[in-house]
């Protein structure tokens, strides 16, 4: 955390900021460690400061050894950091513009005795380059990812002729990474079979499996506070000629993708790898997302391996590689690793099979 606080006072001080006001749950936790939902860190030369209210206090002396604590009382958030501002002199801030509301941001230009300076990015770029404590929890929280993969293929080996639903198998992958250790999950998750897996994004519902269905299933945990995310396609059944080729197109372009990551890249010329295997097969137009986004305390992360990313790929980033065929009216195939790059190319902490 000091490492952390001591890279943000630099870039603060380039910036010529007297103290920095950060709200924004990820980038709170990644300084402070605070995985609460109501709290400001107020960051200066002087002092750190965690500002919060009553029901908190006890969790911030647990999680945020350093950092003072202070109750909001009846001021509020703002208004108690921009006391700690006043008592230290403070007069130009910073505030995180893409997390701050336009009322707050009124409401903080409406105080006139400090200069109040949007600043863009400041801690995500920073979160970009994992410790080794972080790609600890991120390899343990796809590990029970892998355990939940392991688990669901046999509930659904011994149900799906029971008319067990899409929903019933999301409730069974969530139980599973509970069980094992999980707090929660990354984001809800994705459950689709037969035609309704060509929605990238489907909501688990009520349909039931059925022979010849593709079933689609994206998901992941949260593992003290680090987020895991893949992605596995099976065939209910007997797979045809169809189902082989759009399952071994996608397969083709991850590999080869995976391969392709190394350290001083861009993004983009990852996603071009895989994205050129699927337009050769006749498929490139319904492959229409990224090939890939970071992961750490949130989900979705930057860099990405898209067609625009321009980021040069460095080592410590954790990025997932999931390229997806999607045939409306016949359904969908999605392939996802969670990888981490390292000097002289990826570390994958994906180890589900991904034969069909």
């Amino acid at each position: 955390m000091e490492k952390r606080i001591q890279a943000l006072l630099s870039k603060m001080k380039a910036l010529n900021l007297d103290a920095m006001l950060v709200g924004s749950k990820a980038n709170r936790m990644y300084l402070s460690g605070f995985t609460g939902s109501s709290a400001l860190l107020y960051i200066s030369e002087k002092r750190q400061v965690i500002i919060t209210d009553f029901r908190y206090m006890e969790q911030v002396g647990i999680q945020c050894k350093h950092f003072e604590s202070l109750n909001q009382g009846t001021l509020g958030l703002i208004e108690s950091a921009l006391k700690l501002a006043q008592e230290e002199g403070a007069k130009r801030i910073g505030f995180e513009s893409e997390h701050t509301v336009y009322n707050t941001y009124v409401e903080l230009t409406k105080k006139t005795a400090f200069e109040f300076v949007p600043t863009n990015k400041l801690v995500e770029e920073a979160r970009q380059i994992k410790d080794a404590d972080e790609l600890a929890k991120l390899t343990k929280a796809e590990h029970i990812g892998d355990l939940a993969f392991e688990g669901v293929i046999s509930y659904i080996e011994a149900h799906w002729r029971e008319g067990i639903t899409e929903t019933d198998i999301a409730l069974e992958i969530e139980r599973i990474m509970r069980t094992n250790g999980a707090s929660g999950t990354s984001f809800d998750s994705i459950v689709a079979a037969g035609a309704k897996s060509s929605l990238p994004h489907a909501v688990p519902g009520n349909e039931t499996l059925k022979e010849g269905d593709f079933l689609v299933m994206d998901f992941g945990c949260i593992y003290e506070g680090y987020c895991s995310d893949m992605t596995r396609t099976i065939v209910i059944g007997e797979p045809t000629a169809k189902h082989l080729e759009i399952y071994n197109t996608v397969l083709k372009a991850q590999l080869a993708a995976l391969d392709a990551i190394k350290p001083g890249i861009q993004g983009l010329a990852v996603d071009k790898v895989a994205r050129d295997i699927i337009i050769e097969a006749g498929y490139g137009e319904l492959f229409g997302h990224g090939l890939g986004h970071s992961v750490g305390i949130d989900i979705h992360e930057n860099p990405r391996f898209s067609p625009a990313e321009k980021t040069i790929i460095e080592p410590g980033m954790v990025i997932t590689v999931e390229p997806g065929i999607y045939v409306p009216g016949f359904g969908g195939v999605r392939i996802e690793d969670l990888v981490i790059v390292t000097e002289n190319g990826i570390l994958n902490i994906t180890h589900s099979p991904k034969t069909l």
